[in-house]
């Protein structure tokens, strides 16, 4: 109040809070973040049902610019002729040189049908090009693929632990299962940056059997200390597992590899 009052200069009193908060929340850890209100709705809906409007891709940051890492197969930017490596030049008429992931995802994400221009940069092309992509209502599987590594091993990617991963896993374990009599299984936590709590006990659950404890929670507060243990019979308790993980294996992801290792 008193900057806003005194400040030689007009100043956004919301923009200037925001930094502080992010600049002091920077000194706790990497992982605690604030979510402003008008975002809480959009990252409940990513976060727990896999669900937003938007172009449907990966993006990460290479040097100045953010570039497409993965289009969704069908997806909006699919269907618009993005391929990984392409490099966003302008969105929406703005620069969008030295801006981060999360800055242009905002500006791609949105209302289904709603229209974003981008001015793409590809490497083998002599200029950059416009492209107009119609944001969709996009749903991301929390199993984008399983299959059959051989005749009896099977493979099952996961993406993040929305709200049904566990169901999917499940299911993909069943439906190689039924026709193939599974000799060992790999799960592919990979990339995955975890998610619901609960459904990291429900996947350990699919191979820990009722009444181990999974993971527990401990903090400063006692009354928030808190065990979790498997709530059902397992699925299948004797299949040889490998769990695949790398450094982007976080959070839910880090549970379940844990639990599962913990238990042999």
């Amino acid at each position: 109040r008193e900057i806003e009052s005194s400040y030689v200069e007009s100043v956004s009193p919301g923009e200037l809070m925001h930094e502080t908060i992010d600049y002091m929340l920077k000194q706790l850890d990497p992982w605690t973040v604030y979510i402003p209100e008008s975002e809480v709705e959009d990252y409940r809906e990513r976060s727990i049902t896999g669900q937003y409007g938007g172009i449907g891709s990966k993006i990460r940051k290479i040097e100045n610019f953010v570039v497409i890492a993965e289009p969704f197969k069908d997806s909006p930017a699919d269907k618009a002729g993005l391929i990984a490596g392409d490099k966003f030049v302008e969105i929406a008429g703005v620069s969008a040189k030295s801006k981060s992931t999360e800055d242009v995802s905002k500006v791609l994400k949105g209302e289904p049908n709603t229209a974003v221009k981008v001015l793409i940069e590809r490497e083998g092309l002599a200029k950059p090009f416009e492209v107009e992509i119609i944001r969709e209502e996009i749903k991301l599987n929390s199993v984008p693929y399983y299959g059959l590594i051989s005749d009896s091993i099977g493979y099952i990617k996961t993406r993040s632990f929305t709200r049904k991963i566990s169901k999917e896993v499940i299911d993909a374990y069943k439906d190689m299962n039924t026709n193939n009599d599974l000799k060992g299984l790999v799960l592919d936590l990979r990339g995955n940056p975890g998610g619901l709590l609960n459904e990291a006990i429900s996947m350990a659950n699919i191979f820990i059997d009722r009444g181990k404890e999974i993971v527990f929670t401990k903090g400063k507060i006692k009354d928030w200390d808190k065990s979790y243990k498997a709530r059902n019979e397992a699925i299948d308790t004797e299949i040889p597992l490998v769990v695949l993980i790398n450094r982007s294996s976080a959070s839910a992801s880090e549970i379940v590899s844990g639990a599962v290792q913990d238990f042999d």
